[in-house]
């Protein structure tokens, strides 16, 4: 038995999984951390990342090692990987220093292609999919998959995310047409440029990210299936254009309200939003499937099986799709 914990420094949170797995192949989640730490936030043109957005998550990720200590050392191992905003990040090399510090072991700085390919890894192994068109809406980034036959036959990483779609287009409180239209008019013209999306007509979407799956926990409070889990939850482009346009229409007192919606995503939920509305226009797809497996789960996944040198056996469902609303 082994213990692995995969530390995801994402753009807008800072996620960590603990999992337990065995030399067959088969694992459970022990445990799923998060804290919202915006590390992307005002990093603007020239890609600085912020002190207090820096100090934000150094302090998560002390919480997180403390958190470690409760488990086996021996058999404890831990890894960390990064995304967009450190990926993109003019400072960089001083972020990756002190992550050192705090944590006593190197940050693995994933490429825009590594990240798409671990989404897709986490989905195809928790989904009896074969054709979808697979998207992880970030922080400061978006990952779009198109996997035919359960092979991942194209992939692209696109710099625009929840926070920096709304720090580039959009009001903090309420949004206007004027920069409505002109925040979609920039993801039109990012969909427009790759060629081979046009083979993801009528596909149905697999939705990963924070925001994305805001939708599937608006949608079960509306409709009192709390029970519910988010993973593999379903909704039809009609039930996710109704509930935009009613997020849509408030302001960010309002929105903060809204029941299934965290306070905490109220002034970014709009623009992480958008790259999942207009991709459901662009392809045309009627239908969108929520995933709580993506980039951690498929690091996992691949540790598992390069460790075991078998297939990875999911837990059952209802151990796969721990849901809180603290966990997003």
């Amino acid at each position: 038995m082994t213990i692995i914990s995969v530390i995801d420094l994402g753009s807008n949170s800072v996620r960590m999984t603990v999992s337990r797995y065995h030399s067959d192949g088969s694992y459970d989640v022990l445990a799923r951390f998060q804290e919202m730490v915006r590390l992307s936030a005002g990093m603007g043109k020239d890609k600085v990342l912020q002190p207090e957005s820096i100090k934000r998550t150094l302090s998560a990720l002390e919480k997180f090692k403390e958190a470690l200590k409760a488990y086996d050392q021996k058999k404890l191992h831990v890894h960390a990987v990064a995304t967009a905003a450190v990926r993109q990040a003019s400072n960089q090399k001083a972020f990756l220093l002190d992550f050192k510090k705090t944590m006593g072991f190197e940050l693995r700085i994933l490429s825009g292609e590594e990240e798409a390919y671990f989404d897709y890894v986490g989905v195809i192994n928790t989904f009896p999919i074969r054709d979808a068109l697979i998207l992880d809406t970030g922080g400061a980034s978006s990952e779009i998959i198109l996997v035919r036959n359960k092979k991942p036959i194209h992939a692209v990483s696109l710099p625009v995310g929840a926070v920096n779609i709304t720090e580039r287009y959009l009001e903090p409180d309420l949004i206007t047409a004027r920069s409505l239209f002109k925040a979609i008019m920039g993801m039109r013209q990012l969909f427009g440029d790759i060629a081979w999306l046009r083979e993801a007509i009528n596909l149905p979407i697999v939705a990963l990210g924070g925001s994305n799956r805001t939708l599937a926990k608006i949608s079960r409070k509306q409709e009192k299936v709390q029970d519910m889990p988010i993973h593999g939850y379903h909704l039809k482009i009609d039930d996710i254009s109704s509930i935009f346009q009613d997020i849509l229409s408030k302001n960010l007192d309002q929105r903060k309200k809204v029941p299934g919606l965290a306070k905490e995503r109220g002034d970014i939920i709009i623009g992480g939003l958008l790259p999942l509305i207009e991709l459901l226009l662009y392809t045309e797809s009627r239908q969108v499937i929520f995933s709580q497996s993506g980039l951690r789960e498929g690091f996992l996944f691949e540790q598992i099986t390069s460790h075991t040198g078998h297939e990875v056996i999911s837990p059952e469902p209802a151990s796969m799709t721990v849901d809180t609303e603290d966990i997003s």
